[in-house]
């Protein structure tokens, strides 16, 4: 039987639950001044997950010779789902490992679509719970319904570092015990500190935009901080217009590797390090400026490329 975890109690609204105590004194301000929703999708005598027909299916992908590459039999998905929409909710998104089973409170695998997304939508409304966002309980329990719907109904989707992060703490406990986390911003203290655990503050950008020193300390730091944006599914940009190009020379003697060279290095991160642990290379972005003197080569080695690509096709 599929189980959902319950969101936080209505009570909580009143007091500001454990997890969110370190968030208590925002809370207490917004209390009184919070949203409020009202339904357009959803119905209050039925839950979301009910307004619908739903059906087993198994979720099948082959490579371009036919070999099987994933499947999972007896999943659950709505009955108006297209086969392409279950096979990516499925393969990509759903939590946990099949040989642990299907309680995926003990580390197996989701089989439903209902797990996948009350995992995501009601952690977000427990999250605006504990931070005070909602002016009471009915508030919370709309939004939660109206975003289930949307979701369900594929009115909207959440980008994947949403579907591959949010809720795995929340509902299934999952990184507590696998080292330091995200960093997030402290509000008793001010300051961004890192989580104690994986997934407790969840990465659900999809996109990030970061800047390099021409120093080979912070080249090498893009690098790790662009594997653990990988880790967790985004993707990321830099413009490196700001290294210095092989023409030039360093204060020790010799010539600086220049920008193409460690290009080369980020796009092997990007390739090694699976985006979101899933089977997809990662999404990477670089960019050089047009009066760096080594831009000439980036055109001609970007065209040399879109040149080879064409070709294969």
């Amino acid at each position: 039987m599929i189980q959902l975890k319950p969101g936080i109690p209505p009570a909580s609204l009143k007091g500001i639950s454990e997890p969110a105590a370190r968030r208590k004194n925002t809370g207490q301000k917004r209390k009184n001044t919070g949203l409020h929703f009202e339904r357009v999708f959803s119905n209050a005598a039925v839950a979301p997950f009910d307004q619908i027909e739903w059906e087993r299916r198994t979720a099948e992908i082959t490579d371009d010779s036919g070999k099987i590459i994933f499947k999972q039999e007896d999943v659950e998905v709505p009955k108006s789902w297209s086969a392409l929409a279950t096979k990516i909710a499925v393969s990509k998104y759903f939590y946990g490992d099949i040989a642990n089973g299907t309680d995926p409170y003990k580390g197996g695998r989701e089989t439903s679509v209902r797990q996948l997304i009350h995992r995501v939508t009601r952690t977000i409304t427990d999250c605006g719970i504990a931070d005070g966002y909602f002016a009471d309980a009915e508030a919370a329990e709309i939004f939660y319904d109206e975003l289930t719907w949307l979701c369900l109904n594929q009115h909207g989707a959440f980008n994947s570092p949403v579907w591959f992060n949010v809720g795995l703490y929340h509902q299934y406990g999952v990184g507590k015990d696998g080292g330091a986390g995200n960093y997030f911003y402290n509000r008793e203290t001010g300051k961004a500190e890192r989580a104690l655990s994986q997934y407790e503050y969840p990465q659900g950008s999809a996109c990030f935009i970061q800047s390099v020193d021409d120093t080979m300390e912070d080249i090498m730091r893009l690098a790790m901080s662009e594997a653990m944006l990988f880790k967790y599914g985004s993707g990321t940009g830099t413009d490196l217009s700001s290294l210095r190009s092989t023409r030039e020379k360093l204060s020790g003697g010799g010539k600086p590797s220049g920008p193409l060279s460690f290009l080369k290095v980020y796009d092997q991160v990007a390739n090694v390090v699976k985006s979101g642990g899933k089977t997809r290379r990662a999404a990477k972005m670089n960019t050089l400026k047009d009066w760096h003197p080594r831009g000439r080569s980036l055109s001609k080695a970007t065209t040399a490329v879109t040149t080879a690509m064409r070709t294969a096709r």
